[in-house]
């Protein structure tokens, strides 16, 4: 089977029919469409008449290589992503993105964000995170031989942080309205590549997305054929558009007849999707109340997002701290431990209570041991550690 990739352009989401040359990454969205007030992403587009026959018919595993062609080139080494198992629990499906090499959906983007810094001949990466996205561009980075810088807020749990020391980047920590400036002025002035955004509204990187189509991908071969509908933690919308554009991309193919409804879960204490998908509005900046699902709690939100809802028919919905925290405790009771955020779909699809013509996939993002306070319980040590007094305890040993 041809490995190579068919990527031919970059295609604006401000306007389908302005493309633009494949490199470099317009890391700072489309230049033409974008304004002060909106930025509009930019996706890869493919030769699709010369995808070869039988990609979608291969057994799901790690290494996004075995779908190369519909990736931009990767050039950075795997760390084995991809492939991870696909859950029952409680009449719907999860796939199990806490899987991934440094345990969260993360690994799919960075495989590709990072391949384009190697191809670039960038000296690093940069990325403003304080959580998943730090920890897997440092692993990536580390993988392919490059610098990693991160800047964090001081808000992150520090067991994350001590996870991105671990892959050698350097992790520093800033108040979070600096970081953006501070990550622009380390592109302008070393060369470093991007793997945040960069823009008034979400763009990001234009090549990352592209990892999460292989959700889609893996989705169709696990369960025979498309889902009825597909629920999502959503921050910056850029996993959602993903596994939208995965199920596009099989439609457009021929591979199936159909694609899912895509349904975006956010804190209800922000909700930049929900906000632009109820106004109209092509994406939108809100005000952001306290929550502890630091890794969907974003401010701003992108087109991406708007569009893979409205595109499929899905919605934006918003759960709460306490519909995320009674997911969590559901899946856990079910030997499954996601942060609160990566319960933010199965929040969204209970609290929904809709039936659905065919199966139904909730996405779980992220590893519970990224979530806030793991580690600092002080556990009571039994004094008289009896057969008695251990069954007294109950289930807080």
């Amino acid at each position: 089977m041809n490995r190579d990739t068919l990527a031919i352009a970059q295609r604006s989401l401000g306007d389908p029919s302005l493309t633009f040359p494949l490199s470099p990454p317009l890391t700072r969205g489309c230049p033409q469409t974008s304004t002060a007030e909106i930025a509009y992403p930019l996706e890869v587009d493919y030769d699709y008449a010369r995808v070869p026959a039988g990609l979608f018919e291969q057994e799901p595993g790690p290494d996004l290589a075995r779908w190369q062609p519909l990736l931009p080139a990767l050039h950075a080494p795997t760390l084995g992503e991809g492939g991870t198992p696909l859950l029952e629990f409680d009449g719907v499906y999860v796939k199990d993105e806490s899987r991934n090499p440094t345990w969260s959906h993360k690994d799919r983007l960075n495989r590709v964000a990072v391949s384009a810094a190697v191809g670039q001949g960038a000296p690093g990466v940069v990325v403003a995170s304080s959580g998943n996205h730090g920890a897997s561009a440092a692993a990536y980075a580390a993988r392919a031989g490059l610098d990693a810088v991160v800047l964090a807020s001081s808000e992150s749990p520090p067991a994350v942080q001590s996870f991105v020391r671990a892959y050698g980047a350097r992790v520093v920590t800033v108040p979070a309205e600096k970081r953006w400036p501070l990550l622009r002025e380390i592109v302008d002035r070393l060369g470093y590549h991007p793997v945040s955004n960069q823009t008034v509204t979400h763009t990001g990187h234009p090549y990352g997305p592209e990892g999460y189509k292989t959700i889609a991908y893996e989705l169709f071969l696990q369960l025979g054929g498309v889902p009825a509908a597909v629920f999502a933690p959503t921050g910056y919308g850029e996993l959602l558009y993903g596994v939208w554009k995965g199920f596009a991309e099989l439609r457009r193919l021929g591979v199936t007849r159909q694609a899912p409804r895509m349904f975006a879960c956010e804190p209800a204490a922000g909700g930049p999707t929900a906000r632009a998908v109820g106004s109209g509005a092509p994406a939108a900046i809100v005000e952001l109340g306290p929550t502890d699902a630091y890794g969907v709690a974003c401010t701003v939100g992108g087109h991406r997002a708007v569009r893979a809802v409205l595109d499929s028919g899905g919605e934006a919905l918003l759960v709460t701290d306490e519909e995320m925290r009674a997911a969590q405790r559901a899946l856990a009771d079910q030997g499954l431990w996601y942060e609160l955020s990566g319960a933010a779909g199965v929040a969204a699809c209970r609290k929904l209570g809709r039936s659905f013509d065919g199966p139904v996939v909730c996405v779980a993002t992220s590893s519970g041991f990224k979530d806030l306070g793991v580690g600092t319980t002080v556990v009571e040590v039994l004094a008289e550690p009896t057969f008695e007094a251990i069954f007294a305890a109950g289930r807080s040993l």
